[in-house]
């Protein structure tokens, strides 16, 4: 289970805290993005700043609150403004997979590497060992950002997105045992 008391944590780039309904018409932008609909894989096609304040009601609030799911918002440091999410999944005894996506306006900075740092932190503060991740195999973005972050490329298999579709991924894992590589 994750531990939502430990938020909100931060470092020099960035802070990774709840999603707020202020951050509703960013994240709606943001997902609106041609590489976040690519990469992302959402789970709503498409996401409105009242469908995202909707889900945060219904959906990531009490999740949190209990621990079993964490979309959060991947703030800039220096304004607490939206730059992206960053989301902790099918969560279980020991473990989390983690995605995350960037505002195409904050890319470029090392912030989503950042974010998994305070994710890895986050994580192992919940007594979660484990982080996992998965990319589409022509996501060399997100494969460098997963390695830069110190995950391990494990294998690969075909699967079921979290938007429903099926492709062929690229594992990824993090041993919480030893702390994560910090940011460059």
């Amino acid at each position: 289970m994750l531990d939502p008391s430990l938020l909100p944590l931060a470092d020099d780039r960035v802070v990774l805290r709840r999603l707020t309904d202020a951050d509703a018409p960013a994240f709606a932008a943001g997902s609106a993005d041609a590489a976040v609909r690519e990469y992302a894989h959402l789970p709503e096609p498409e996401y409105t700043a009242e469908s995202v304040r909707a889900m945060i009601a219904a959906v990531t609030d009490p999740m949190l609150d209990r621990g079993e799911l964490a979309v959060l918002s991947l703030a800039r440091r220096d304004s607490n403004a939206f730059a992206g999410s960053l989301v902790l999944f099918d969560v279980l005894n020991d473990r989390a997979e983690v995605g995350f996506w960037l505002h195409p306006d904050a890319r470029g900075a090392g912030r989503a590497v950042a974010a998994l740092a305070l994710a890895a932190r986050f994580a192992a503060g919940s007594g979660l060992t484990c982080l996992t991740a998965r990319t589409a195999l022509d996501n060399s973005a997100s494969q460098r950002t997963l390695e830069a972050g110190g995950f391990a490329r494990i294998g690969d298999s075909e699967g079921t997105t979290p938007s429903g579709q099926r492709m062929v991924s690229l594992h990824y894992e993090l041993s919480l045992d030893s702390p994560a590589k910090p940011a460059p």
